[in-house]
């Protein structure tokens, strides 16, 4: 998908929401529990209810990986489903790869190739040999860690170096590596006040930000400081979607829990654009 139908699909639907598709079986209802692949009839379900109010799809792997084959397979049916029936969402592995050289290359394979998602998450640790190969995929986005909203974040992101905090060294040093226009950039919705001084250094950019709802991010705060003329933002929720009810009643709640932040959205952007 190119940038260019990502914005589009963001102003026809006022809405800049990707939801986390974190599917843990101990918490989904337990009705689901009898069918032959409960992960995915969970998946399907939610995106029946809610694609209408959100643009990006997000699984984290790892909640495919601990079930093994199993969970892959199921993996596999929902970015499947979400190709042939809704091709117009952004769909995103959320799987952190970064490797060196080869390794790299077929992390990219496995994600872009094989299963056909838009775009991967990557983290920036080994430096541009494990990322640029992941960027010489032809419209598909290579989402690059930079400030995390996890509490972790401190130990190494903001440490001081060069006379600036490290994420920003990341930033500035990711805008210099080969077919860096396919970069995105993950920034937790918790640092909202960095926002300001990341977008000096990638205006244009989008950002994949995490943390709104369960983490205590402020969308609203999110939207000043880091909204661009292109919204430039896709704004993650996962638990207080998906897990919003564990009731038969599961993906109507589900769908009503991202309205709410649908309709923020749309107000923010009439305000902010």
């Amino acid at each position: 998908m190119t940038t260019q139908a990502l914005v589009s699909e963001i102003k026809k639907k006022q809405s800049f929401l990707c939801i986390g598709l974190d599917v843990d079986l101990a918490k989904i209802p337990a009705h689901l529990l009898e069918l032959d692949d409960p992960i995915f009839e969970f998946n399907k379900a939610i995106i029946d209810a809610t694609h209408q109010l959100c643009v990006a799809y997000k699984p984290n792997i790892a909640f495919y990986e601990a079930y093994g084959l199993k969970g892959w397979k199921s993996l596999q049916k929902t970015i499947a489903y979400l190709n042939t029936k809704h091709p117009e969402i952004f769909t995103i592995a959320d799987a952190k790869r970064g490797d060196i050289g080869n390794t790299s290359t077929m992390y990219a394979k496995a994600f872009f190739e094989d299963l056909a998602f838009d775009s991967v998450t990557v983290a920036p640790y080994m430096g541009k040999d494990s990322i640029e190969p992941f960027l010489e995929f032809k419209d598909k986005h290579t989402i690059m860690l930079a400030l995390t909203s996890n509490r972790g974040a401190y130990d190494f992101q903001t440490l001081t170096t060069d006379d600036q905090p490290l994420y920003k060294t990341v930033l500035e040093t990711s805008k210099g590596w080969k077919n860096s226009e396919n970069l995105m950039y993950v920034v937790g919705a918790t640092k909202a006040t960095y926002f300001s001084d990341i977008r000096t250094l990638i205006p244009d950019s989008f950002l994949l930000v995490p943390g709104v709802g369960a983490q205590g991010g402020s969308l609203a705060e999110v939207c000043k400081y880091g909204m661009n003329s292109q919204i430039g933002l896709l704004v993650n929720s996962s638990r207080g979607i998906i897990y919003a009810s564990n009731g038969l009643d599961f993906a109507a709640q589900a769908a009503q829990a991202a309205q709410v932040l649908q309709i923020e959205m749309a107000e923010l952007m009439s305000k902010i654009l």
